[in-house]
């Protein structure tokens, strides 16, 4: 018990690192990944530094397996980043058992305060990461301590001796615990300390880090199992050469341990050497044959189409109880919205320019979608505990919800505004005129634009985009009344494209007008944290007093204006 009582430590420990390191820098952490792969090396490079970030390659897996499903890089560089993350958690193997333990109180103690006195996310989740490293680290020595007496077990040493000939069993229990534990890095630990107090032999030793590395290829699999295709395959293949190496190891343990122990090394550092020159072997030998393995990949795992089913992908029950994972997942599935609201306006615009009767029931079945996954994204929200989150979680939580139901809405005007008006021009058979039309698109085109910056703001919450986005505000209603000025201009022409079509031009700018309203609001939370927004753009009583009329035209031109 007091054995399972400091591996359940342990794997706490663990956990604060990576939940603190990903609330902390987690989206810096996600950019670097994304931009740190324009070749082999600096791919490998960047999956081993975010390791020894977090100190979890199965978070940096996941992680690039949902970047290469969404197409932010290349499932060749994202293998690469794979083998760099299995030599990150080599290396934190190292460094924990360097004998450290002396060092825990002292973390633990300023975890502990930081955390008392953080008031922001990022010292908060670096706070926890501290602490989590202290309780790692007086774990590991209670468990050397709880392995003591197992060195008398005459029971332990039969179990064990008898995995000696039966090596693939020894390969199995290594991998069920890493899966169980979910990180080959907390069975690695364990297995130094029983081979340390010579519970299990040197060749033992090597086949249960074989194993280890085996079983912590599986969670990451099953954690992008509704991804997509393409993340599956970068998943499954990682999964598939770490399989390769720990068959590989598992047979050639007893020839390898004599003269690995011969070299001078100790019963510890030949588990190490053997956990690090595992993951460095297989990076000598894959990282050129990436190409050869992303086809093997794609013939093991094709297309799905199911994958692109209605409904949420991201949003898993077991993530609701880290309030981190569940808010990137969240809002993940926010993005997703904001995708399919512009196949809409895509759909809507093919529409306009080539008139598609069915067109209504193709943007009612995406809007449909979208109101499913908005109501999945309002439940999951709900269902996280309250009681569980920092402040800045909660602002989390609620911008979330907010640019969730502005994307539901745009969804709504989009169905119910602009997908009438397609089947309207489309039944009756007209047409726009060429100036009305090329103001039409250079507004959707617009939209387009809106839509990507809101959602680059949603993502990065970067203030400049924000004021970017906020700015946009200014041109969309400056088109809207130059688009609606020239259309009347041409009414009073009597042009015959204008007349047939004046209340549908007048509507699809409204409709947009309203549309791109609803996106821009995505800017407003950021920018009010900095103090950028007032609550009203009307001049004072004073101030429209001494120049009504100057005061009138100002608000009869201009209107309103929020940021």
């Amino acid at each position: 018990m007091n054995l399972i009582g400091a591996a359940a430590l342990l794997m706490w420990g663990l956990r604060m690192i990576k939940t603190g390191m990903l609330r902390a820098f987690g989206a810096s952490l996600r950019q670097w990944i994304a931009r740190s792969t324009s070749n082999r090396l600096l791919a490998l490079a960047a999956g081993f530094g975010a390791t020894l970030l977090v100190q979890s390659s199965t978070a940096t897996a996941v992680i690039t397996a949902s970047f290469a499903g969404r197409e932010l890089l290349s499932a060749s560089m994202a293998q690469a980043v794979m083998l760099g993350a299995n030599l990150g958690t080599s290396l934190v193997a190292i460094i924990l058992s360097a004998g450290l333990g002396w060092l825990s109180p002292a973390l633990i103690a300023i975890g502990v305060g930081i955390h008392m006195r953080g008031r922001r996310a990022t010292s908060k989740g670096v706070a926890r990461a501290i602490l989590g490293l202290g309780l790692m680290l007086l774990a590991l020595e209670l468990m050397g301590q709880a392995t003591e007496p197992l060195q008398a077990s005459p029971l332990l040493g039969q179990v064990l001796g008898s995995l000696d000939s039966a090596p693939i069993l020894g390969l199995i229990l290594g991998a069920g615990l890493a899966f169980l534990s979910a990180s080959s890095l907390v069975v690695v630990l364990l297995v130094v300390l029983l081979a340390a107090a010579g519970v299990v032999t040197p060749a033992l030793a090597m086949v249960l880090v074989a194993g280890a590395n085996l079983g912590g290829a599986i969670p990451p699999f099953l954690a992008v199992s509704g991804e997509g295709a393409v993340a599956r395959r970068v998943a499954m293949c990682n999964l598939l050469v770490r399989a390769f190496g720990a068959v590989v190891l598992t047979f050639a343990a007893p020839y390898l341990a004599g003269p690995l122990m011969a070299l001078g090394l100790d019963v510890t550092g030949l588990v190490l050497a053997t956990h690090f020159g595992f993951s460095l072997v297989l990076a000598l030998v894959f990282l050129p044959l990436l190409s050869p393995l992303v086809r093997l990949g794609a013939a093991i795992v094709p297309a799905d189409p199911a994958s692109d089913a209605v409904g949420p992908r991201y949003l898993e029950d077991a993530a609701l109880s880290s309030p981190a994972i569940a808010l990137s997942a969240a809002a993940r599935e926010t993005l997703r919205l904001g995708d399919l609201v512009r196949t809409m306006l895509e759909e809507s615009l093919a529409a306009l320019r080539h008139p598609d009767p069915a067109a209504g029931e193709s943007l009612g079945r995406v809007e449909d979608e979208i109101d499913t996954l908005h109501s999945a994204i309002k439940s999951y929200l709900s269902r996280l505990g309250r009681e569980e989150l920092d402040a800045d979680d909660t602002r989390w939580s609620t911008e979330i919800m907010s640019y969730a139901i502005n994307l539901e809405h745009v969804g709504d005007i989009i169905d119910n505004g602009l997908s009438d008006l397609v089947t309207k021009k489309a039944r009756r058979q007209l047409l726009f005129s060429e100036e009305g039309m090329a103001e039409i698109e250079a507004l959707y085109e617009k939209t387009f634009e809106v839509l990507q910056l809101a959602q680059s703001v949603f993502l990065s919450r970067d203030a400049e985009l924000a004021r970017q986005l906020a700015d946009a505000k200014v041109d969309i209603r400056r088109m809207e009344a130059e688009s609606a000025a020239g259309h009347l201009d041409r009414l009073r022409h009597l042009r015959t494209e204008a007349v047939e079509t004046s209340g549908l031009h007048l509507d699809i700018l409204r409709d947009l007008k309203r549309v791109n309203a609803h996106l821009i609001s995505v800017a407003y939370p950021i920018l009010d944290d900095l103090g950028a927004l007032r609550e009203s753009r009307l001049r004072s009583s004073s101030k429209t007093a001494k120049n009504p009329k100057k005061s009138t035209r100002s608000q009869g031109t201009q209107g309103p204006q929020r940021a």
